[in-house]
């Protein structure tokens, strides 16, 4: 490992630690190498790559549809919308239709997927901070839509779901009942938890005007996602940059407003996500009637019959942490010459350093949790 530069090494007061790699909230295998004096931090570094396993280099490797099982691991949390993303880019390559009930079937299982990702990085965050409850009580909805999502595709984690031109398979008979069922119970759920974690008067304490991220420091750093849009930056991939069937659906954009204390604090960061679930369950609910009224079951796959594509393609989605992007080079054979994904967990990590300095480090904790990194869509 490359030699860790410090800045103000004038102090011998201080101790040098190790955060992890294996440690319970650094969300994933993260080491943070921590510089502080017991309480009060100078710096904390990221010092990533325990999880890297050449993912880009493997699309080089398999056929273009081979290649799919392994984009669920791009972010194993959410990988609705990594499948999603490497099919949108091939079929970009490759000038490939989808059928319109197709989109359908991916846009609901990618807001399924989100809603179940924002289950983990509230609960978990909640936790980090020393509340525990909350956490079983967002694993409980996690699991009712981890059973959705099995019975539409087999899986609970790595969904290997969709497909270039498609998806593997139509929804069962019934399932759109169920998922409308749910989205019922989840509503009250929402309000429960806000009542239950996010207008906790401890938790607002704990995190409100901590680690702030202002608006243009947020543009600067690359952010993405969530954390783009609680500092206040109304950015939001499938509205701005319109794809399968978002255009017509409609649904807010939640940002940060600062409501008990900074714009782009970590309050409001775990606020936006919040809100965020209200807006998927907002679109899941539209998606279903259009679907049921614009389509018929079985079109849901154009299956490719020889994809050889040449050029280059780059495609946006809107993932659970963010924009997610990714590039393809086809050079007229099976495999693709050149992959690369962009996320927004690598991006968001680079402001911890800076954001460390003079917090204490039960604080990093939550800096770290309010960024919802994960440690796949870093290390690729």
């Amino acid at each position: 490992m490359p030699e860790i530069i410090f800045a103000n090494q004038d102090s011998g007061e201080e101790m040098l630690l190790n955060m992890g790699p294996q440690h319970p909230s650094t969300h994933g295998v993260i080491r943070f190498i921590v510089r502080t004096d017991g309480e009060i931090m100078s710096e904390a570094i990221p010092d990533v790559g325990y999880l890297h396993r050449s993912i880009e280099k493997i699309a080089e490797k398999c056929t273009y549809e081979g290649f799919m099982p392994y984009t669920d691991r791009v972010d194993y949390v959410a990988a609705m919308t990594a499948n999603e993303c490497w099919a949108m880019a091939v079929e970009k390559l490759a000038d490939i239709e989808v059928p319109r009930r197709g989109y359908y079937l991916r846009a609901l299982s990618s807001e399924l997927c989100r809603i179940s990702s924002h289950c983990i990085a509230l609960g978990a965050m909640a936790m980090d901070i020393g509340a525990i409850t909350p956490f079983p009580y967002t694993l409980r909805e996690r699991e009712y839509i981890n059973d959705l999502l099995e019975q539409i595709c087999g899986a609970r984690l790595t969904f290997n779901y969709h497909r270039i031109g498609g998806v593997g398979w139509d929804m069962p008979l019934g399932w759109d009942d169920k998922v409308l069922r749910w989205c019922d119970h989840f509503d009250g759920v929402v309000g429960e938890f806000d009542r239950l974690i996010t207008n906790n008067e401890l938790f607002i304490k704990r995190l409100a005007n901590l680690c702030v991220v202002p608006r243009d420091e947020a543009i600067d750093w690359g952010f993405v996602g969530p954390n783009l849009r609680a500092s206040g930056v109304d950015f939001d991939v499938r509205r701005d940059v319109p794809y399968s069937i978002y255009p017509s659906v409609k649904f807010d954009v939640p940002l940060g407003k600062g409501l008990m204390g900074a714009v782009g604090d970590c309050w409001d960061r775990f606020w936006v996500r919040v809100r965020e679930w209200e807006q998927s369950v907002k679109i899941i609910r539209q998606a279903l009637a259009q679907m049921n009224a614009e389509t018929k079951p079985g079109d849901f796959w154009n299956k490719p019959k020889k994809l050889k594509p040449k050029g280059e393609a780059y495609v946006r989605v809107e993932a659970a942490r963010g924009d997610m992007g990714c590039y393809v080079i086809g050079d007229g054979s099976t495999n693709a010459y050149r992959a690369k994904f962009r996320t927004g967990s690598f991006n968001a990590m680079g402001i911890i350093r800076k954001k460390s300095h003079g917090v204490m480090v039960a604080d990093l904790v939550a800096l770290i949790a309010s960024l919802d990194v994960v440690a796949p869509e870093i290390d690729r």
